[in-house]
C-alpha cells in the first residue's frame, strides 16, 4: 500500500511542476508512514511541510493543491479517500479490500517474501568475532557473534552480496603466551614444580591441550623447572616483580630451549585445538563463515610489508627511537601509532593496516567490522591508515557491540579469559539453547549495554520474547493440526477469496502489520539493526496471540474458517521468515 501512496505522491509533484506550483527543480524525498490513530487513516505523510518552501505557500495550502491533484485522479488504486491534518499532514485512508492484497504476496513469495533489492548487488564483507584463539568462546563474544550472524542474513535479503569472515588472531604475543602457557601445564603434568606466571593463560582448556601433548610426545619436551626459571624476571608480587616482563622472559625461554621446530609443535596444538573448538561453538550457535582468515598469512605473504612500504613512500611513516611510527595525527587521530617496535617486530596495528588493505584489494565495495566496544578509539586510527593509502576510508562501516554481563539468579557472572573463570558459549548454549542465546543477544541495538538474564530466556512465559514468538508459530501449526485431524483441508483459493469479508479489528491490525514486513526489512537492513526485526516479531506475535483469543478458527461456516486459516498461514510464514534472519528455528511444537 505504502508503494501505491508513493507513485500517486510522485505523480502529485510531478503535476504540480507543471502547473508553475513548484520548480522544476526541486527533488523530494517522498515520506510515508503508518498512521498511529486509524481515525486519521492508514497512512500519512509530510510531504507539504517538507515542500512548503520550494513553493512559498504555507504547507497546509500546498496540502490542499496536492489532494485537488489526488482527487482529480482517474485512478488512484487502493486509495479511498484523503483528508489534510494539522499544519499540512496528509492522511491516505485504504481501501478495506487492499489490506488483504499483501496475504496473496506472501504465499505468492513464501521464503522470499520481504526479499529487497536496496543492495543493488553491492558486496559486502562482514568480519566478526574474531575472537583471539586463546581460549574458548565466552558469552562476551556471543553477542558479537548473534550480532554479525543476523547482519549478514539481513544485507542478503536486502539484495546484498555478502561474505562473512572471522580475522584469526594467529600471530603475535598473545598467542605466544598461549602456547609457553601451555607448555608450562605441560612439564607440571611431567612433574617439575613451579609457581606457574601470573600473566599466563589459567583455565581447565589449558590442562586438556597439555595432556594432549604429552599424549602426543612423552616427555620429550620436558626441561628441567630450573633450567626454564633461570635468569627469568620476578613475577608480580615478588621483589623487584614485573608480571609482563616475567611472562615475555618466559615465552623467550621456550622458544630458545625447545627450538623452533618443537616450540612451533606447541604452538600449532594449541592454535588449532582451540580453532577447532570455537569453530564446532559457532556451528552449534547457527553461525558460518565463509573464510577464515590467518593473521600469520599476511605476514608470510609479504602483504603487511607491501601495505608499510606503500605508507612509507607516502611519507607518512618516521622512524623514532629505532621504532616506525605512522602518522595518524595527520588524519585526526589523537596521536602517532607504532607500527614496527625498536626491536623490529611488527604491531597489532601493522596487521590490521594491511589486513584492511587487502579486504579492499579483494574487490569488496563495503567493508563492515564487528567490534567490542572496547574498540571505539581504534576506529580513526585504521580509517586514518586506509585514507593514507589512498584507498576509501568510507568503504568502512565499524559496528560497536557492547559485551552482554550474564546474570543468574540475579547474580552477576564472571568473564576473565586469562584467569579462566568465566562462562562459555557452549555452557550457554546448553542451559538456554541456541535459539534464546541468539534471540536475546539482537534484540537490542547492538551499542547498548545488555544485561543477560538466563532465568528469563529459559523460561516458557509471555515475559519471555523468543518463547513469545516461537509460541505464535507453533499455535498455528497446532490450529491447521486440528483442522486436518475434523478432516477440513485449508482451500487457500477460496481462502484467499474470503478474505474480503473478515471485518474483526484483529484481522486487520493483522494484514497491516504483514504490509509493514518488507519495509522493516530495507530499514533495518540499512541502519545495521537486525534488532528492528526482532521488535517487528514480537508486535507480529501479539497481532496473532490477540486475534487468537479474540475468535474462533475452526468454524463451521467454511467460507470464513479458510479465510482465518489462510490469513493465520501468511502469519506463520512471516513469523518463519524474519526468525530465520535471526537464526532462530520455527518450531511447530512447543
Amino acid at each position: 500500500m505504502k508503494q501505491q501512496v508513493v507513485q500517486i505522491l510522485t505523480h502529485v509533484i510531478d503535476q504540480l511542476k507543471s502547473q508553475g506550483v513548484l520548480p522544476g527543480d526541486v527533488e523530494a524525498r517522498i515520506n510515508v508512514e503508518n498512521t498511529r490513530d486509524k481515525a486519521h487513516g492508514d497512512l500519512a505523510t509530510n510531504l507539504a511541510m517538507m515542500l512548503t518552501k520550494a513553493a512559498g505557500v504555507p504547507p497546509r495550502a500546498l496540502a490542499e493543491k496536492m489532494v485537488a491533484v489526488i482527487e482529480s485522479m482517474e485512478d488512484r488504486g487502493a486509495v479511498a479517500k484523503v483528508e489534510i491534518a494539522g499544519p499540512g499532514f496528509i492522511n491516505f485512508f485504504m481501501q478495506d479490500n487492499a489490506k488483504f492484497a499483501v496475504v496473496e504476496q506472501v504465499f505468492a513469495q513464501g521464503a522470499d517474501f520481504g526479499r529487497c533489492n536496496v543492495g543493488q548487488g553491492r558486496s559486502v564483507l562482514v568480519e566478526f568475532v574474531s575472537a583471539n584463539p586463546t581460549g574458548p568462546l565466552h558469552v562476551g563474544h556471543g553477542r558479537g557473534a548473534a550480532y554479525g550472524a543476523s547482519v549478514s542474513s539481513l544485507l542478503e535479503v536486502a539484495g546484498f552480496e555478502v561474505a562473512r569472515e572471522y580475522y584469526v588472531n594467529d600471530a603475535g604475543r598473545q598467542m605466544d603466551i598461549l602456547a609457553t602457557s601451555v607448555w608450562l601445564r605441560y612439564l607440571s603434568l611431567c612433574g617439575e614444580e613451579f609457581a606457574f606466571p601470573s600473566n599466563g593463560y589459567k583455565g581447565a582448556y589449558i590442562f586438556d591441550i597439555a595432556a594432549e601433548l604429552k599424549r602426543e610426545q612423552g616427555e620429550s619436551l620436558r626441561k628441567p623447572a630450573f633450567e626454564v626459571f633461570t635468569g627469568v624476571c620476578a613475577d608480580e608480587g615478588q621483589t623487584d616483580g614485573d608480571k609482563e616482563k616475567h611472562i615475555d622472559d618466559l615465552i623467550a625461554k621456550a622458544k630458545n630451549l625447545l627450538g623452533s621446530n618443537h616450540y612451533e609443535t606447541v604452538f600449532n596444538l594449541a592454535l588449532n585445538t582451540i580453532l577447532e573448538d570455537i569453530k564446532e561453538d559457532l556451528h552449534g550457535f547457527n553461525v558460518t563463515f565463509e573464510n577464515w582468515f590467518s593473521e600469520r598469512s599476511l605476514l608470510e605473504s609479504g602483504v603487511i610489508d607491501a601495505a608499510l612500504e606503500k605508507l612509507q613512500k607516502a611519507g607518512k611513516i618516521y622512524e623514532q627511537g629505532g621504532a616506525l611510527w605512522f602518522k595518524s595525527t595527520e588524519y585526526g587521530d589523537e596521536k602517532d601509532r607504532v607500527v614496527v617496535r625498536d626491536n623490529g617486530l611488527k604491531t597489532y596495528f601493522a596487521s590490521d593496516i594491511a589486513y584492511h588493505f587487502n579486504k579492499l584489494e579483494r574487490g569488496f565495495d563495503i567493508l563492515i567490522d564487528i567490534w567490542g566496544s572496547d574498540h571505539h578509539g581504534y576506529i580513526p586510527r585504521v580509517k586514518a591508515a586506509m585514507q593514507a593509502m589512498e584507498t576509501n576510508p568510507e568503504a568502512l562501516q565499524v559496528l560497536l557491540v557492547q559485551f552482554a554481563v550474564l546474570y543468574r539468579g540475579g547474580e552477576k557472572l564472571a568473564m576473565s579469559t586469562r584467569s579462566g573463570e568465566f562462562v562459555t558459549l557452549r555452557e550457554l548454549r546448553e542451559e538456554v539453547g541456541a535459539d534464546a542465546a541468539r534471540f536475546f543477544y539482537v534484540q537490542r541495538k547492538s551499542e547498548q549495554h545488555m544485561d543477560f538474564d538466563l532465568d528469563l530466556a529459559k523460561s516458557q512465559s509471555n515475559d519471555n520474547p523468543v518463547y513469545y514468538i516461537q509460541y505464535a508459530h507453533a499455535r498455528i501449526a497446532r490450529v491447521l493440526e486440528l483442522a486436518a485431524e475434523k478432516g477440513w483441508q485449508v482451500d487457500l483459493a477460496a481462502g484467499k477469496a474470503g478474505l474480503n469479508a473478515l471485518d474483526l479489528e484483529q484481522e486487520t491490525d493483522l494484514a497491516v502489520q504483514l504490509a509493514k514486513y518488507p519495509e522493516t526489512i530495507a530499514r533495518a537492513a540499512l541502519a545495521y539493526e537486525p534488532h528492528q526485526i526482532a521488535y517487528y516479531l514480537k508486535d507480529l506475535a501479539h497481532g496473532l496471540h490477540s486475534y487468537y483469543n479474540a475468535c474462533q478458527f475452526l468454524v463451521e461456516d467454511e467460507g470464513v474458517r479458510n479465510a482465518r486459516l489462510t490469513l493465520i498461514m501468511a502469519v506463520q510464514q512471516v513469523l518463519k521468515n524474519g526468525l530465520a534472519i535471526l537464526g532462530v528455528s520455527a518450531p511447530e511444537k512447543m
